[in-house]
């Protein structure tokens, strides 16, 4: 063999093994390949990854011979939705966890382009009945499972000055409940639509009038006053319940699913904690029932269409759908019987629900919406800022162009302190209802600047401080730390700060949440880590490029 044809072979897999390597190999099949991009509500993440990675393994084909490569993303359902009706994102498949946002999401999009954005009947993949999750004692103290139990009782315990008392149980505290951001999460609109219906008795065919009687706005009120946080993700519900157990969470709104999920661990020996329950409400539930929509949007081809129809009739194949009963998930295929773990060791009851719930149209979504947001539980928030000179340049400009957005998110009735510190700690305003000062404070964080050196932790014990004596426990309770370096001026000690914070745990869930924001690579994440987690809150790992996105997130906890 001639050296020059050696080595243009020699080339030639080199660029090939590139390719390959990079996910570009399919444009040198012939017939080339079609890409299907699927934005999908990320409960089902445990189930569908692993399908995406056997169906592109197998290279299945189009009729005219292309290659079908999947991409998959996992996002919350709403905020997927609006990444779409902006245009942000542009997928050829979503698939939410519920159809219950679909009459809106239609509704915004023909307002955009005369046309709905979910056309004819999505064909379901998997199904999980949203359930309340609760420590089986504690389910067993309202009487359960001979009494069946719904959101009045929840409401009730929610507004009862002796908590758990009432059920000969006082040392379990108060009733702490947990649900999602209704603006950002499908099992948070859900639990606020399943309080109205409980509010008015129906159950189907709920009406704009329905919700301007003052027994439904007493009724969501009563039930949020147990919240002890919001958030985008019920999977993190998940994880706090079942880490912290019954002192931070007695119940949360969450997916059958993940019941199972929890039980699987604790009979497994993985997970330590009491058992948990699926409680499913009298008044009526929904399915998360995780439909497949092509979206009817201008960028997706006929060609796309095709590829994303041969994907879905894979994952609703009996194969696949057998492996959705792994996860905790009941197949969309009816024929496929419910076996273990979908059953009363785990749990659950598979003869629930027995009753589900009419989705609404897309105004009463809306009234809805707006009426939890009136009704829902203040926060009372504490921002500690650093402005040390190290925040110089970008950092202050993006840390004071973000912390302008954040506030413009909080509601008028939430109350917010802002504490600068750098060499010295400064009130820029103090702990007060945000509606009669908003553009007082805007107008402040717009004149933040630089300078200094860093009292992390002199600043972070004060706002605690100044929170626990003038914070308002029938409120949230949270403090949010931005800092870009290691403290480097304090009086107080990292042990001093954190002694005062252990010192709550006893609260459990109605403890001060803190979150804390690494900003930038010079941000002692350690330090920070320690400080957020043992109060329920969260670290975050952030720069200039994505601190917005950061405040967004935390916002969803209010």
């Amino acid at each position: 063999m001639k050296r020059s044809v050696y080595i243009l072979l020699s080339l030639l897999a080199i660029l090939s093994l590139t390719l390959s390597a990079c996910g570009q190999i399919q444009g040198l099949i012939p017939g080339g390949s079609v890409t299907v991009s699927i934005v999908y509500g990320s409960e089902k993440k445990e189930w569908l990854e692993p399908l995406v990675a056997q169906f592109n393994e197998a290279r299945n084909k189009t009729a005219d011979g292309k290659v079908i490569v999947v991409e998959s993303t996992p996002m919350g359902s709403i905020e997927s939705v609006r990444g779409i009706l902006e245009g942000r994102l542009q997928p050829t498949v979503w698939s939410p966890a519920s159809s219950v946002y679909i009459p809106v999401a239609n509704a915004e999009w023909r307002k955009l382009h005369g046309s709905d954005l979910v056309t004819g009947n999505p064909n379901d993949l998997v199904l999980s009945p949203v359930v309340i999750a609760m420590w089986k004692p504690m389910a067993q103290a309202l009487g359960w499972p001979e009494k069946a139990i719904g959101w009045a009782d929840i409401a009730e315990l929610a507004t009862s000055e002796q908590g758990w008392s009432a059920y000969g149980h006082p040392e379990w505290g108060d009733f702490k409940f947990g649900h999602t951001h209704p603006a950002y999460s499908n099992s948070g609109i859900v639990s606020i639509i399943a309080e109205a219906y409980a509010a008015t008795g129906k159950q189907r065919g709920l009406t704009e009038a329905d919700l301007n009687d003052p027994k439904v706005r007493e009724f969501m009120a009563a039930v949020e006053k147990s919240i002890i946080h919001y958030g985008t993700s019920t999977g993190f519900f998940a994880e706090r319940m079942f880490e912290r157990g019954p002192s931070y969470l007695s119940a949360a709104v969450l997916y059958e699913n993940l019941i199972v999920a929890q039980e699987t661990k604790r009979l497994s020996g993985q997970s330590s904690q009491i058992p948990v329950v699926a409680i499913y409400p009298k008044e009526g539930t929904f399915w998360t029932n995780n439909p497949y929509v092509v979206v009817n949007a201008p960028w997706v081809t006929e060609e796309q269409r095709e590829a994303a129809g041969i994907f879905e009739a894979f994952l609703l194949d009996r194969p696949q759908q057998l492996k959705a009963l792994e996860y905790g998930f009941r197949p969309a295929d009816p024929s496929i019987p419910l076996t273990a773990p979908l059953d009363a060791e785990h749990g659950i009851d598979i003869t629930q629900p027995k009753t589900i719930l009419e989705i609404p149209n897309a105004a009463v979504i809306d009234k809805i919406q707006a009426l939890w947001r009136e009704t829902k539980k203040p926060v009372d928030l504490v921002v500690v800022m650093d402005i040390s000179g190290s925040m110089r340049g970008d950092k202050i400009t993006t840390a004071r162009a973000s912390l302008l957005e954040f506030v413009k998110k909080l509601d008028d009735r939430d109350r917010l302190q802002i504490i600068l510190f750098s060499s010295n700690i400064t009130t820029l305003t103090p702990l007060t209802p945000l509606g009669p000062k908003r553009q007082q404070v805007l107008d402040s964080v717009s004149g933040i600047f630089e300078t200094g050196d860093t009292r992390l932790y002199d600043a972070t014990l004060a706002a605690y401080q100044d929170l626990a004596a003038n914070g308002d426990p029938n409120h949230i309770r949270a403090i949010v730390v931005l800092s870009d370096g290691a403290d480097t001026a304090s009086t107080q000690t990292l042990e001093e700060v954190m002694a005062q914070i252990n010192a709550s745990a006893g609260e459990g869930g109605n403890a001060i949440k803190i979150f804390t924001i690494a900003f930038g690579s010079d941000a002692d994440e350690s330090v920070l880590k320690q400080i957020a987690e043992p109060t329920g809150g969260k670290q975050y790992k952030s720069s200039p490029e994505n601190i917005q996105k950061i405040y967004d997130e935390i916002a969803t906890f209010f």
